[in-house]
């Protein structure tokens, strides 16, 4: 069942998808997990792409929630919790400079700590409206696609 991941185009498409959505990796590796599998360059960008992209609505509109559901259900969650929102408080500080521009930044920059999930977590807990928030995190990761592009091509070359 495994191997139907990596040995169909279908498989490789949802599993660069599926790795894509994950926190902390996010694009930056499914979009070369993509191409090392051996799918067009097309096919891994937009399959990362939408799989970064997925859970975006969902913190923006639902994380404060998830948080207080969490909060009063696991006690022991509590101190996690208030460590992703100080993380999230401090990188706000580009977004209260920069705008949207500032959370596009954010997203872009493919480095731990910054990306899609961090963006929306941000906008999230700055109140900041998903129609506000979604079009520079949109631009966030298509930046961060091809910075990342260029890094997995670098690679491949030296290789």
């Amino acid at each position: 069942m495994l191997d139907w991941f990596t040995t169909t185009t279908f498989g490789k498409m949802i599993a660069t998808f599926f790795i894509s959505m994950l926190p902390i990796v996010e694009l930056r590796a499914g979009l070369p997990y993509g191409i090392a599998l051996g799918l067009d360059y097309w096919q891994a960008l937009v399959c990362s792409v939408l799989g970064n992209l997925v859970p975006v609505p969902f913190i923006i509109l639902f994380i404060r929630q998830i948080f207080s559901w969490l909060r009063k259900k696991h006690k022991k969650l509590d101190q996690w919790i208030a460590k992703q929102e100080k993380k999230a408080a401090d990188k706000s500080k580009v977004v209260d400079k920069y705008g949207p521009i500032g959370l596009c930044l954010l997203v872009a920059i493919p480095l731990p700590g910054t990306g899609a999930w961090t963006g929306a977590l941000v906008a999230a807990l700055m109140d900041m409206r998903l129609l506000r928030a979604l079009p520079s995190i949109i631009l966030g990761v298509l930046i961060a696609a091809g910075i990342m592009t260029g890094v997995t091509y670098g690679v491949i070359r030296i290789v």
